[in-house]
């Protein structure tokens, strides 16, 4: 099946569906450009495997069969040239879930564990929910122009915050949301060995591992570091997150049993069919070349997003993208509180952004350009004629 611009062009309406992102604004003007997840129906290919599943009729108790295994390890082998023995996973119901139960299982209270911010937001509340302490290891800006800046990696203090013997664990986030990054496999192995040499073990989240742009592929942690976990879903590039699905991969076997047993501990054993059914199909040659069309897709609203940023907001510059669908813009020069920012934007403009002190950073916000591209360009322009008006 061919899948053209025109066929992520039509979205459903969300609002009455029960979406956290669409639904938790009463307003039915205000544009939703915050929760992580698209406006794109998933794949024909989940769709219609869902769709046998729910003519079955029963919903029982799940049993995560050999076929759900060997789609995770095909797919990646083919993907991404990382070859996962599947007796080394472990299946949850999503990858935050995941982080948590991992932080209780490696990490006792009180214990410090490292993150690179700014960073997704579900870090730091894993890292106090298991009374463990955040060490932030800040990212350091580069400006490639004056409308775009990346990050990297400060491996100076990633090493003295790892030689920190209370430091247990580095939550890794590859790709790197909200930063856009795609570690290089020079940078990953860099971590390894910072992390190895100190006794930190490395918990890789790689949700958004698909949704590279096109022609750049990441590096799986797990082909640098054999020790590392690495916590993965099709839920981000498939637009499955309801269906509560997730994968961890523990190596190490002590390691394993631990997570296990955080696992059942904190009662995130047990999956639903539907997420199993949903990642046989995605992970299929039918899911592959739904994926590819979507990566285009959201590569031409990149395109979109930036040209008009750059345009209409000159001193704003918004981090080069190299994976994920958002999009992460400096404006620091409006001197206010994002936090108060996006509250302005959601009453006063009808659109509403993720604020950058949610992923430690302030003066930033987040965009999320998963949407058709006739709404992304309405958004933007609702977007960049109210903070004209600040500047």
């Amino acid at each position: 099946m061919e899948f053209s611009d025109e066929y992520f062009d039509i979205a459903p309406d969300r609002r009455g569906s029960g979406s956290y992102k669409w639904d938790s604004q009463t307003d039915e003007d205000v544009i939703p450009l915050w929760v992580a997840d698209m406006d794109f129906k998933t794949a024909p290919a989940v769709i219609d495997a869902l769709r046998r599943r729910v003519d079955h009729g029963v919903f029982g108790y799940t049993l995560v069969d050999d076929e759900y295994y060997g789609a995770l390890r095909q797919w990646f082998a083919d993907r991404h040239g990382y070859t996962i023995d599947t007796r080394r996973v472990i299946y949850t119901s999503g990858v935050v879930p995941a982080l948590s139960a991992i932080i209780k299982a490696l990490a006792k209270p009180g214990d410090g564990v490292i993150v690179q911010t700014p960073v997704y937001n579900c870090f730091f509340s894993s890292i106090r929910n298991n009374g463990c302490r955040i060490v932030e290891s800040p990212l350091l800006r580069e400006d490639l122009s004056p409308e775009e800046f990346t990050y990297r990696m400060d491996f100076d203090d990633l090493e003295r915050k790892a030689a920190d013997p209370d430091s247990t664990i580095l939550l890794l986030c590859n790709p790197h949301n909200p930063a856009g990054r795609i570690w290089s496999r020079e940078e990953l192995e860099r971590v390894a060995d910072i992390c190895r040499r100190h006794g930190v073990r490395v918990v890789s989240d790689e949700i958004h591992c698909e949704l590279t742009m096109p022609g750049l592929e990441y590096t799986p942690y797990g082909t640098v570091d054999p020790a590392g976990v690495i916590c993965l879903s099709p839920s981000k590039a498939f637009n499955t997150a309801g269906l509560q699905i997730a994968n961890i991969v523990c190596p190490d076997d002590s390691v394993r049993r631990a997570v296990d047993r955080a696992i059942n501990i904190n009662e995130v054993c047990d999956v639903n069919p539907f997420g199993v059914v949903a990642l046989k199909a995605a992970y299929s040659p039918e899911g592959a070349a739904w994926l590819n069309a979507l990566r285009g897709y959201l590569a031409g609203n990149y395109r979109l997003t930036r040209e008009t940023i750059t345009r209409e907001l000159p001193g704003c510059p918004m981090a080069l993208l190299e994976a994920t669908y958002l999009p992460w813009i400096d404006v620091s020069k409006l001197g206010i509180p994002t936090e108060e920012l996006e509250e302005r934007l959601i009453r006063e403009a009808g659109v509403w952004v993720n604020c950058g002190e949610m992923y430690g950073r302030g003066g930033f916000i987040r965009l999320n350009i998963a949407c058709p591209r006739q709404r992304l360009a309405e958004g933007l322009r609702r977007l960049t004629g109210f903070l004209k008006k600040l500047c």
